[in-house]
């Protein structure tokens, strides 16, 4: 079994766990107390949680068991046959000794110590879960029901939490679900000479012919707007990977390559969007099993506590599986000044998922330019697997002018010669005088949008619109308040400002699309930020 944390990994941040919570415990006897019986207790909810599933106990089991200590206490030295009886017969959960005088001090001193523990003993026991790299069903299952437990005796005793409990399903690993197996038509029994041969039902069929063709991804790539350089890169990469799976056909030597991709650029300037594609154009020569895109940043893989990063991060490289794993603003997981920030688990969690899911997983990381080189060059098994890097230029003002022609049409909306000649005006102006704040396709999103609104308002006040009212956008829909003295370039630019909380829509001449995959922050607790603890991957 081939886990992604060693024993010293798993001792390290079960010691920085429970020692950062004993050091919050005000009473030294409640704390000495705590310090003398924290360890045993963690052991025997270990053994609870690998009852659970019927897994059978394995080496790894034993050398997570025997790492369950803190500095200056007894090491445990179990073998493997009394772990397997121990495991075997457990009893059942019990609240330790220690917690009902925990309980008595919080009513006390008015504190929540004992509310801090039961997500301390939350995340500790999700570590221990993830022994094999999975959190079952059984398992999350164990862990909720220890959490309740705990957490009755709390509200009986008047001890209110200071926000919601964690939510442990979030860590459960989701499974594929089975094919389902198709039904077989009552039918005579074939001939010898096609006997054994299973027939693909209709279903099937229209599934298969849903899928698109490379000729139609390809297609579609070259009807963005713009991105000559980057449809040239895509393009030679396809050829690249196609030329390379002939040779293996007929069984020539090929050169290890790396699929990785770094896409460098400011926002708005068609990423995701090509990401998306690409994801499918692998899957349509045959390089990925399905081609979904998984889409997340920085929050979407570290969390806020010793341990639980690696298995968030885990968690969305499983989703990402047969398909491509795209990472925005990806130099946010590297935050050197910061040393203990969890971003460097995440890297690190990373690399090991790519290189053990190379077959049939590939990531792409996108940023600004100057920020991504500096993430790739902050860790040399980031610069080994990550060698193409993809240049995503500024969309120039008659680009912008295309983007906002191709968002009208697709939608329902038409423009004069007077509006075009208006709008072209002020994009080009927006992107001459383009500064650090320049959203490229982010910013005509927002013109249009506005643009929109207003001729609603307009629309709205007329007594019979017909169709083509109903279409119609004009300058004083461009403009604000109708404002004749407005210059195209004030126009533009003032429309291409933020609308509220702005988010990446992927930059084409389409409307922005929801992320395949959002992550959020996980919630808070008590236990400090410590440093992960796992030792480094090393580049295979």
């Amino acid at each position: 079994m081939k886990g992604s944390m060693t024993a010293a990994a798993v001792h390290k941040q079960y010691d920085d766990g429970v020692t950062a919570f004993r050091r919050q415990i005000g009473d030294s006897a409640l704390r000495m107390r705590f310090t003398q019986e924290a360890d045993s207790f963690m052991r025997a909810c270990a053994l609870g949680v690998w009852g659970r599933d019927g897994s059978a106990i394995t080496p790894r089991h034993v050398e997570y068991y025997n790492a369950i200590y803190t500095k200056g206490n007894p090491v445990p030295s179990i073998l493997f046959w009394e772990l397997s009886t121990a495991v075997a017969d457990y009893p059942g959960f019990q609240p330790p000794a220690f917690f009902a005088r925990m309980r008595a001090y919080d009513k006390v001193a008015g504190t929540r110590l004992s509310r801090r523990f039961v997500d301390l003993m939350t995340l500790m026991l999700l570590l221990f879960a993830a022994v094999d790299d999975v959190v079952s069903e059984e398992e999350a299952g164990f862990v909720n029901h220890c959490a309740d437990v705990m957490s009755a005796l709390c509200a009986r005793d008047g001890i209110k939490g200071e926000k919601a409990p964690l939510d442990v399903s979030d860590f459960v690993t989701k499974r594929p679900a089975a094919p389902k197996a198709p039904e077989l038509p009552n039918v005579p029994a074939p001939a010898a000479q096609g006997e054994g041969k299973a027939q693909p039902t209709a279903e099937a069929g229209e599934e298969a012919e849903a899928a698109p063709s490379l000729e139609e991804l390809l297609a579609e790539l070259d009807e963005l707007c713009g991105l000559d350089k980057v449809k040239k890169d895509v393009k030679s990469l396809i050829n690249l990977v196609k030329v390379r799976k002939m040779r293996q056909e007929h069984a020539l030597p090929v050169p290890p390559m790396s699929l990785h991709l770094v896409f460098m650029g400011n926002p708005g300037t068609g990423k995701t969007t090509v990401a998306r594609l690409l994801a499918k154009i692998y899957h349509a020569i045959g390089v990925l099993s399905k081609g979904q895109l998984v889409e997340v940043d920085r929050s979407g893989l570290v969390a806020g506590f010793v341990g639980q990063t690696a298995m968030k991060t885990n968690e969305v490289i499983q989703k990402a599986l047969g398909g491509v794993l795209f990472i925005d603003e990806a130099y946010a997981l590297a935050n050197v000044d910061a040393p203990n920030d969890f971003g460097k688990e995440a890297i690190e969690a990373l690399l090991k998922g790519m290189e053990d899911n190379r077959a049939d997983l590939i990531v792409i990381v996108a940023g600004y330019t100057e920020l991504m080189s500096n993430f790739i060059n902050s860790n040399p098994g980031l610069e080994s697997r990550f060698n193409k890097y993809f240049y995503f230029e500024d969309y120039t003002g008659a680009e912008l002018m295309e983007i906002f022609r191709s968002m009208c049409k697709k939608n329902g909306y038409t423009l004069d010669d007077e509006t075009e000649k208006f709008a072209a005006e002020g994009f080009r102006s927006l992107y001459n005088d383009r500064d650090e704040n320049f959203g490229n396709a982010r910013d005509v999103r927002n013109v249009f949008e506005r643009a929109v609104s207003r001729q609603s308002d307009r629309v709205a006040a007329m007594e019979n619109p017909g169709k083509e009212d109903l279409m119609a956008i004009t300058v004083a829909d461009l403009r604000e308040d109708d404002d004749e003295e407005e210059s195209p370039a004030q126009t533009i630019e003032a429309d291409a400002a933020p609308i509220g909380g702005d988010a990446d829509g992927g930059g084409t001449a389409e409307l922005p699309e929801a992320p395949a995959e959002e992550g959020g922050e996980a919630a808070d607790t008590s236990v400090p930020e410590q440093a992960p603890g796992e030792g480094r991957i090393e580049n295979q």
